[in-house]
């Protein structure tokens, strides 16, 4: 497949469907938010540990690993873990299309007397088999489990069990990603469609150097996989650094046109500005690594340092940022 990107300058782009969820993501965070949970906890309620399960519950660990005072797991599945009882938390997050093996788990989790909160619409399975005094439903009505997990951490820093998490901050920020990658917004000045060139003919390697910055990176090679029907790989340093080091360097006197070229890698870099010394000098490694191979390099970046955002909000502007790429990706590829 070619690229082809006078296709990201057509006016009919602002009626993308695409373009159109992307857009409105800040509303559905807001909109999660609006429903008061259907139970009561207390900040005095301290759980022993908590469990996380379902869509996003990974996100949720990376948000609660560094400020959570109790143990805190996202378990993969497929059965409840043994530990798992009354003097535990478990938190599920799902929709009308939560697979069985989590309405299970939240259906046993229930059964054993653990303290539930349950994102889910209220008229859902998951809903229904873990309706207990003993559990907090935050109704949802859309499936978007990045707007649930929102709601989640909303709730969970209430309870004094995460960071607080205002979710009209991380709605505005979903809403100033939405204006600056706007279907009408020049390419030159568009950080969404700017990725997307980068994304092109080249094999994506995208790294984020901390933990919520990982989680975005993994969320948006899934979305360039689905978007081109090619590979795109999130991994830890180490693994692209030794990717990179393979590659053999570009001719930068071959002829672009001749011949059948070998697929450069592009290195995308999330948020290398905001890391530590130690993270920084890993961030500065692998461009010089890329950048001796002649592979492209493009950095997204979460904002200004000093803005005071919070890690929740510097989340959602990159994987904004990367799904938008994704998405202008895949409306700039056409079949040769």
């Amino acid at each position: 497949m070619d690229f082809d990107d006078s296709r990201l300058e057509d006016p009919q782009l602002e009626s993308h469907q695409g373009l159109r969820w992307l857009a409105s993501t800040g509303a559905r965070i807001r909109r999660a938010a609006l429903y008061e949970p259907v139970g009561h906890l207390e900040r005095s309620d301290r759980p022993r540990g908590i469990l996380a399960l379902g869509a996003e519950a990974r996100l949720v660990r990376a948000v609660l690993e560094s400020a959570c005072p109790v143990p805190f797991m996202a378990w993969p599945g497929p059965g409840l873990p043994a530990w798992v009882g009354p003097l535990d938390m478990t938190v599920v997050l799902g929709d009308h299309d939560t697979p069985e093996w989590v309405v299970q788990c939240a259906a046993e989790a229930t059964r054993r007397g653990t303290t539930l909160i349950v994102a889910a619409p209220d008229t859902s399975t998951l809903a229904q088999v873990t309706a207990s005094s003993r559990t907090t439903l935050i109704p949802t009505t859309e499936p978007d489990p990045l707007a649930a997990a929102v709601a989640v951490l909303s709730l969970l820093g209430e309870l004094g069990l995460g960071p607080d998490v205002n979710t009209d901050y991380v709605a505005d920020a979903a809403d100033l990603v939405a204006e600056s990658c706007a279907p009408a917004r020049d390419l030159s000045d568009n950080p969404g469609k700017d990725l997307a060139l980068c994304l092109a003919d080249t094999l994506p390697l995208i790294w984020g150097g901390t933990v919520l910055a990982g989680r975005a990176s993994r969320r948006i090679a899934e979305a360039v996989r689905r978007a081109s029907g090619r590979p795109a790989l999130a991994a830890d340093a180490g693994e692209l650094d030794t990717l990179l080091s393979a590659v053999r360097p570009r001719d930068p006197f071959a002829d672009p046109i001749d011949g059948d070229p070998e697929t450069q890698p592009c290195l995308v870099l999330l948020d290398g500005d905001k890391l530590t010394d130690r993270l920084g000098g890993v961030a500065r490694r692998l461009e010089d690594r890329a950048e001796a191979v002649g592979a492209r390099v493009a950095k997204v970046s979460s904002g200004d340092a000093d803005l005071g955002s919070t890690e929740v909000e510097r989340y959602v502007t990159l994987l904004q940022q990367g799904l938008y790429g994704a998405a202008y990706l895949e409306i700039g590829l056409v079949d040769r």
